[in-house]
């Protein structure tokens, strides 16, 4: 079983910046693939970005594109969301989830997910 706890969220005005950590135990994390996702109020949770078991690759959202950098440090089992140029549309309770296999940009394709962390961007 895999456990995901979500950090780093909070209040940032429009154009500032946020890293979200995902602290993961309970597996070998080096063998999951990660992702990060979000959902707004009212609204389904939608993809962000995700990273390969080794981080050598990555997919973003057009929505985050060039903005938003997913990382991840195999040695401390963590995985991160650099959030740049934030927009107030950006806000949402961010969820990072883990999955064996290749990189992926479904929900349904993940196995177990965080608890989430509140990201609010104020105009």
């Amino acid at each position: 079983q895999v456990q995901l706890v979500e950090s780093g969220g909070g209040l940032v005005q429009a154009g500032g910046s946020l890293r979200l950590s995902c602290a993961a135990s309970g597996g070998t994390f080096s063998s999951y693939a990660m992702g990060w996702f979000r959902q707004a109020p009212g609204k389904e949770r939608e993809f962000v970005a995700a990273i390969s078991r080794s981080g050598g690759s990555t997919n973003y959202a057009d929505s985050v594109k060039g903005r938003f950098t997913i990382s991840r440090d195999n040695a401390k089992n963590t995985l991160y969301l650099q959030m740049n140029s934030l927009k107030p549309e950006d806000t949402a309770v961010y969820y990072c989830a883990t999955r064996r296999g290749p990189i992926a940009m479904r929900t349904y394709d993940y196995d177990y997910w965080g608890q989430g962390t509140q990201v609010t961007v104020s105009s």
